[in-house]
């Protein structure tokens, strides 16, 4: 189910058969970067399946609970796109407002899609520019592009993770898979 204001993405077929050597970095991250905004998709549908209790409920994670969780996805993938973007000052949105459940999921499945536009626009040499950003305790670090932008995805794998076993606390039985494997099998 499609969230109001927002389009489901089509996704390409992605395929590496045949590609020179240095194209499949490039391309791997293409994949990851639709994988992440389709698999944001199927698990925030099942979130908004949810009645707000359950969303506030908390439970054991890294978070207190499933808002609490969605809202820092869309905080890690906004974050990090203003620092790959130069931005001096980084905002993120948990500390701009009080987002209600649908206005994170829709900024967060705006962000993802922002994402795997800005990751297909790049070129294999923008992959390896360095990128000097400053952390969340304001150390500074001097990155390859590339290394980030793995590292984004991954991150969002491993809280899509922990959405899934939070739900499953909760009692739903209908959850999605959001494993990359699922994703390239309907390519």
């Amino acid at each position: 189910m499609a969230q109001a204001g927002y389009a489901r993405p089509r996704f390409q077929n992605y395929r590496i058969a045949a590609l020179p050597h240095c194209q499949i970095m490039k391309n791997l991250l293409d994949q990851y970067a639709t994988f992440n905004h389709w698999a944001n998709q199927r698990i925030t549908d099942a979130v908004l399946s949810l009645d707000e209790h359950q969303q506030h409920q908390v439970l054991k994670s890294s978070f207190p609970n499933i808002y609490a969780t969605v809202l820092h996805l869309w905080d890690v993938e906004s974050g990090w796109f203003q620092r790959v973007h130069q931005h001096t000052n980084v905002l993120f949105p948990s500390r701009t407002f009080n987002p209600s459940m649908k206005e994170v999921v829709n900024g967060l499945l705006g962000q993802s899609g922002q994402w795997a536009q800005y990751v297909k626009d790049l070129s294999e040499a923008d992959l390896h520019q360095t990128i000097a950003y400053k952390n969340m305790a304001g150390e500074p670090f001097n990155q390859e592009l590339y290394l980030l932008i793995h590292h984004l995805f991954n991150h969002q794998t491993y809280h899509r993770g922990q959405l899934v076993t939070m739900m499953r606390e909760l009692g739903a039985e209908q959850l999605p898979g959001t494993d990359f494997i699922t994703w390239t099998r309907q390519l």
